[in-house]
């Protein structure tokens, strides 16, 4: 088994020290210096206590900054004025799930596009608060459905039924809520990094490890951190479809609605403001993390990140619902209105789960045994 040891650095080249046996000292192999054990253990000792402290004192710096007041998200752009634009648009709910939808006046609205109930009466368009944005449709219903199709594709596990017994219940475009964030974050992060290298000494061999203490900094800007504030659309799925070209975001205007729905957010601005903080938050630590490059592990041991939280702005997202019904149970899927991207839950057929897992046991237990016939034949013939 490798021996675990700690490489020690010559402190006038850095080049690596070994120990003389005949003189007692430590030895550089570049430089030819000579330390004295306790010299250096001194040293080494010295820097581990100078980096402890440093540590502790980013961490307490860290405590005081979040003890300080963190400033506010700016909500003061968001409005509910539609003005000549509201008097065309017309509100529903839909009675079974909750749903609350907007549209223009020429969109019928036959079925709510969440859970399929036909029967969506007039609802209160007043108090709807006005989007700053909208990415229009990009892909029609035919995109959808042909979308759809091909999702059902090359799934091995997908029983053979499936794919023509189900029936396509109702598609429906809904423009999605979501909440958009701008925010600035300083990161300061510490990270515990190694490197090896193994080398044979007689009849050993020796593993040895480097560590190192590694801080990074930076400074970064997010701009239109989304957050969908609906309720009803699973946050996984939302997050699947993800991202959303904003080269497509467009100021708001009624004029992208006549043919769509549009959900009307049930989760307001306060409420997403913690997930966008994490996201914020998560990216720049991923972001500091890529940055610490040329080394075999990097585990993150500290570090603070400050935000500074800008606007909040109301868009609508593009997104097909497609609803199927098979063997008594419904099926739903969403699909990027822009991008295409799909996602949505499939049926396994539990004999084809059987029958692949009977093979690979096969598979392995003829392995092991032509493994177990090798090492028969390398004794008889090759001992």
């Amino acid at each position: 088994m490798p021996a675990q040891i700690t490489e020690y650095k010559c402190p006038a080249c850095t080049g690596p020290l070994h120990f003389v046996g005949e003189s007692g000292k430590l030895e550089c192999d570049y430089c030819s210096s000579t330390y004295d054990v306790a010299e250096i253990e001194a040293l080494y000792a010295g820097q581990e206590a100078n980096a402890e402290a440093a540590f502790q004192a980013a961490e307490a710096e860290e405590k005081t900054a979040d003890a300080e007041e963190e400033p506010a998200w700016d909500t003061s752009g968001l409005q509910e004025d539609w003005g000549a634009d509201g008097e065309g648009m017309k509100a529903y709910s839909c009675p079974s799930c909750g749903a609350e939808l907007i549209c223009d006046a020429t969109t019928a609205a036959t079925s709510c596009p969440y859970c399929g109930n036909n029967t969506i009466v007039p609802g209160q368009f007043s108090g709807t608060m006005k989007p700053d944005y909208v990415i229009p449709f990009k892909l029609d219903k035919k995109a959808a459905v042909a979308a759809l199709k091909k999702h059902y594709s090359k799934k091995f596990f997908l029983p053979r039924a499936f794919t023509s017994g189900n029936h396509l219940e109702e598609v429906q475009g809904i423009y999605v809520p979501f909440w958009m964030f701008d925010t600035g974050a300083e990161a300061d992060c510490r990270f515990h990094a190694t490197r090896s290298h193994t080398h044979r000494d007689g009849d050993y061999r020796v593993t040895v490890t480097e560590h190192y203490d590694v801080w990074r900094s930076g400074t970064m800007e997010f701009e239109h951190v989304p957050v969908d504030g609906s309720k009803k659309m699973p946050d996984d799925y939302m997050d699947s479809i993800e991202p959303f070209d904003y080269a497509d975001l467009k100021p708001f205007s009624t004029a992208y609605l006549p043919g769509y729905l549009a959900d009307k957010y049930d989760v307001t601005a306060q409420e997403s403001m913690e997930r966008a903080d994490r996201r914020c938050h998560n990216s720049a630590i991923d972001q500091m993390r890529r940055d610490v490059s040329g080394y075999e592990t990097v585990n993150q041991v500290g570090g603070n990140v400050r935000l500074r939280r800008g606007k909040v702005h109301y868009a609508l997202m593009p997104v097909w619902t497609l609803r199927t019904r098979w063997k008594d149970e419904d099926y739903l899927f969403m699909m990027n209105g822009q991008t295409g991207k799909m996602v949505g839950d499939l049926p396994v057929s539990n004999g084809k789960v059987t029958a692949f897992f009977a093979v690979l046991a096969v598979a392995l237990s003829g392995l092991m045994l032509w493994s177990g016939l090798g090492q028969w034949i390398a004794r008889v013939f090759l001992a």
